[in-house]
């Protein structure tokens, strides 16, 4: 069964460097699918899918334009101190230490790091708590939309199928300069697929932007509608199936066809769609199959 949604990692040029690089990190991991895209407004994209613990990520080289920050970070749920220490090891180097390793209350063990590449990783050991999902995308939600993370994770739930709230942990009194009761960890469910929220008050020097967003794979023009009608917020940031909703939160509301039109052999097939959708807000089934065919 296909992962609903995949993170959607945007880098400079660097997308399959980065993708080598933590497969060779991270069990159960490996390459899917590697696509190059010619003629797009940022040159030529490499478009890498990777699978690290079984779960989906998409990677691309588009461009200097967006830049990684802590907005999103991806927590990888570990077994033991030993688990811990040996991603920071490898995920710190060459970047920076957001959080540094040692003991917390809410972790025997646990590091918040960005790696060489700018991407943020918290590093938690469990314990003796269940592991479901071995990597959860976690979101930050800071400035202009702090305080938002309940209302949003409310608002993706009523979204997305098969979805739940789960845990909150919220901030109590003489924790300022985040308010009372607003959320310090959330954890949430889409699709199945396990997500984290947070609030902070403090000032931040960043905010959501492209460079990660998540993809809904679709498999009719009927759920491409639906969830871009339901998640679009900003008429102005709708191009290419990418969408902002009105937390600025970036989504890309993708058909599953066009993933495998994009990595035909027929490099004529692959031009013909690339310059059908970078024309497009919401994506046209219809019309990506006839520009495929060559209609």
């Amino acid at each position: 069964m296909q992962q609903k949604i995949t993170p959607n990692l945007w880098f400079d040029k660097e997308a399959k460097d980065a993708a080598d690089f933590y497969a060779s990190i991270f069990k159960d991991s490996k390459i899917k699918s590697v696509a190059t895209l010619h003629d797009t407004p940022s040159g030529d994209t490499d478009i890498v899918t990777i699978e690290l613990f079984g779960q989906e990520f998409t990677l691309i080289s588009a461009g200097p334009l967006f830049k990684f920050n802590p907005s999103v970070s991806f927590l990888v749920a570990c077994r033991s101190k030993e688990e811990t220490d040996a991603y920071y090891s490898e995920l710190s180097k060459g970047g920076s230490v957001l959080m540094e390793l040692g003991s917390y209350p809410f972790s025997e063990r646990y590091a918040w790091v960005m790696d060489k590449y700018g991407l943020s990783w918290q590093l938690m050991a469990f314990g003796n708590h269940p592991i479901s999902q071995k990597i959860i995308p976690t979101v930050m939600f800071v400035g202009k939309v702090v305080g938002k993370a309940e209302e949003a994770v409310n608002f993706y739930v009523s979204v997305f199928h098969n979805s739940a709230v789960g845990e909150i942990a919220r901030y109590g009194k003489g924790e300022e300069p985040d308010r009372e009761g607003t959320v310090k960890h959330a954890s949430y469910t889409l699709e199945g697929q396990e997500f984290g929220a947070m609030d902070s008050a403090l000032e931040h020097k960043f905010a959501f932007n492209e460079a990660t967003s998540f993809i809904v794979h679709c498999e009719t023009q009927e759920e491409i509608d639906y969830y871009w009608n339901k998640l679009s917020a900003d008429p102005k940031a709708e191009i290419c199936g990418w969408l902002k909703d009105k937390y600025g939160f970036s989504w890309q509301v993708t058909p599953n066809i066009l993933d495998q039109m994009i990595n035909d052999k027929d490099e004529k097939k692959v031009a013909r769609v690339t310059e059908a959708f970078l024309k497009m807000k919401k994506l046209d089934i219809v019309a990506l199959e006839k520009a495929f065919r060559g209609d």
